[in-house]
């Protein structure tokens, strides 16, 4: 009986039965695995570190992206940096009003094995609107001069490769490269364990000091840390819950697992102690 096992904390284990070893890879950035279990489908690891699996990808990858379409159903032109397994480009796709998606992955070889054997989520890879990018975003928010109205920062954890995109410079490039009525959303830990916490609230502390609008949002995805995660909102215009119409991804007529009118509006109601670390800042 063969298991995968990632180490929540020095005292939690998350253990999950696989079925077989698919692939694996020592990339240039990281240690990335392929597995396929009995509970979950297929799932890939980076450094140890669950990134998807079959079962849940839908959750993460729903709630970063219709939350800020719903507000602004106007956007056209996204970046999304990181996101390598392509979930949030396969959900930004399905809006026929979007008009250019730029993802800028550092590392290829994640797209790739993801093409190969992830392909729930790769769907959209291929739609002419899509550009790929390999190369750091930080530096690529750097350096460009193209204007996004909306940024999703789908990144790994503040560690290795992702370590940059939760720094002050990387948010402040953020903010001169988006339009006057931009957002900006990234994955904001969980606000359960120590360590996630504390980074959870190192990035708030960051973002609000930027945009004259930032809010935190909440999901639950059984196989994150805790199971309880949080995304950031950012913008120089748009309030998500008092500009918030109703889910535009509905009104296309795509059908959605998780995220409703309901969710977006029910996730920005943080519970207590999430609220007091947040604001013990």
């Amino acid at each position: 009986m063969s298991w995968f096992t990632e180490k929540w904390t020095p005292n939690i284990n998350f253990s999950v039965r696989i079925k077989s070893h698919i692939y694996s890879e020592t990339t240039p950035f990281q240690q990335l695995e392929v597995y396929d279990s009995y509970e979950l489908g297929r799932f890939f690891t980076l450094d140890g570190i669950m990134m998807a699996n079959e079962k849940d990808e839908f959750i993460y990858h729903e709630m970063i992206v219709h939350t800020p379409m719903s507000v602004n159903p106007g956007i056209q032109n996204v970046l999304v940096i990181g996101g390598g397994d392509g979930g949030s480009v396969r959900e930004l796709t399905r809006y026929p009003s979007i008009e250019k998606i730029d993802m800028v992955e550092i590392d290829e070889s994640v797209v790739r094995a993801c093409q190969k054997h992830f392909q729930i989520t790769t769907t959209g890879l291929t739609d002419p609107r899509v550009s790929m990018k390999f190369e750091d975003g930080l530096l690529y928010v750097k350096n460009t001069e193209k204007i996004y109205d909306l940024i999703i920062v789908d990144s790994t954890d503040p560690i290795g490769p992702g370590e940059g995109l939760f720094t002050i410079e990387f948010y402040q490039n953020c903010y001169r490269i988006l339009a006057k009525d931009g957002i900006l959303i990234n994955q904001h830990e969980s606000p359960y364990f120590d360590k996630e916490s504390q980074e959870m609230k190192r990035a708030h502390q960051k973002i609000t000091s930027l945009f004259p609008i930032a809010k935190v949002y909440q999901a639950f995805i059984p196989t994150y840390p805790s199971g309880h995660w949080l995304f950031g909102f950012a913008s120089k215009k748009y309030d998500p819950i008092k500009d918030f119409k109703g889910s535009k991804i509905e009104e296309l007529g795509y059908p959605t697992k998780y995220y409703n009118s309901d969710v977006h509006k029910g996730s920005f109601g943080l519970p207590n102690y999430v609220k007091e670390k947040l604001v013990k800042i």
